[in-house]
């Protein structure tokens, strides 16, 4: 069994937050491949599921970021989960929006989730960094990880998360490369088409225009309305108490 852990904070009020991109990466991973639903053990949100025959315990700490660890190291023990089958996915600063990098071990790089973890279980877990970019000072950092993604965000955000949701199945394999380069590709802005050159139109011709066909359906649930979902039901059951 493997555990997949997402980083963040519990309750409506951070559902939206860049430090909760983690939570949003399980609950991307949930609704793509139909696991769930969600229930209280271990101080956090868990379900379990498969995905291409891989079974899996997904993890949604309600311990506050700063004590993640806590539910981490829990869920693990109980389970006999080794440090080498849990991959944690969570907010990078040092990255680049949109962008991804996975590694095992190493520091936890100033994030005070990976540290909490590394306390419980060591440095030897897989930790999947999801690029929010930097503020550009270090003064600027707790406002920024604790304040909700702009609405333009979502251009990048919500291809990442789906990509990240649709190869998976890689980091389970242990394919971590392919798992990387998949999602680059994925999520690289498509060329802008060179625009097609045309004649001038002959003395007495006209020149028509162009119809456009706009797609019908309704757009999928945004990536921080996916995470309010999720914030939303963790807060339920906590009030509820354990069940």
């Amino acid at each position: 069994m493997k555990l997949v852990v997402g980083l963040g904070n519990p309750g409506p009020r951070y559902a939206g937050n860049r430090h909760n991109v983690g939570f949003m990466a399980v609950a991307a991973l949930a609704r793509r491949h139909g696991i769930g639903p969600f229930r209280r053990k271990f101080q956090a949100q868990v379900a379990d599921g498969q995905i291409a025959g891989v079974r899996l315990l997904l993890l949604a700490p309600e311990t506050f970021m700063n004590a993640s660890g806590q539910a981490v190291g829990e869920a693990a023990r109980f389970h006999k989960i080794a440090a080498e089958d849990i991959i944690v996915l969570h907010d990078e600063l040092d990255l680049a929006p949109g962008k991804i990098k996975v590694k095992q071990g190493g520091g936890a790089g100033g994030h005070n989730g990976i540290r909490d973890i590394e306390a419980h279980l060591g440095p030897a877990f897989w930790r999947v960094r999801l690029g929010i970019g930097h503020p550009g000072h270090k003064d600027r950092v707790l406002t920024y990880v604790l304040g909700d993604f702009a609405k333009a965000e979502e251009d990048w955000l919500a291809p990442m998360l789906d990509a990240v949701a649709d190869h998976f199945a890689l980091m389970l394999e242990g394919r971590p490369a392919d798992f990387m380069s998949k999602v680059a590709a994925q999520t690289r802005p498509a060329e802008k088409a060179k625009p097609i050159a045309t004649a001038k139109p002959k003395t007495g011709e006209a020149r028509t225009s162009g119809g456009s066909v706009a797609e019908v359906g309704a757009p999928p649930p945004s990536p921080t309305g996916l995470a309010a979902a999720l914030a939303e039901a963790l807060d339920r059951k906590s009030q509820k108490g354990n069940g």
